[in-house]
């Protein structure tokens, strides 16, 4: 079992930055794809980007160029870096550890992004 805690969103001009953290309690932090995702009201859920344990990562191609996920295995924690916001990043950014057939969330972390 994996409990993800995401922190870091808040309010910020387009043009700016932000750092979401996903914080994992458990186990084998190491061995999971680590994932952020996107909720926009009513839209779905969108895959933003991901790292794997390897740490190749990928990403949608909205976000290429403005976003890196990183990750640090010795503190189980997860990152997103986020710069050149536009008003259309506005929503809800959840992590996800994922494994084999296990799948875990966070609760989310908004970011709105707005003049």
């Amino acid at each position: 079992q994996v409990q993800l805690v995401e922190s870091g969103g808040g309010l910020v001009q387009p043009g700016g930055s932000l750092r979401l953290s996903c914080a994992a309690s458990g186990s084998n932090f190491g061995i999971y794809t680590m994932g952020w995702y996107r909720q926009a009201p009513g839209k779905q859920r969108e895959l933003v980007g991901a790292i794997t344990s390897g740490e190749n990562t990928n990403y949608a191609d909205s976000v290429k160029g403005r976003f890196t996920i990183s990750r640090d295995n010795a503190k189980n924690t997860v990152y997103l870096q986020m710069n050149s916001l536009k008003p259309e990043d506005t929503a809800v950014y959840y992590c996800n550890a994922k494994w084999r057939f296990s799948s875990y969330w966070g609760q989310g972390t908004q970011v709105t992004v707005s003049s």
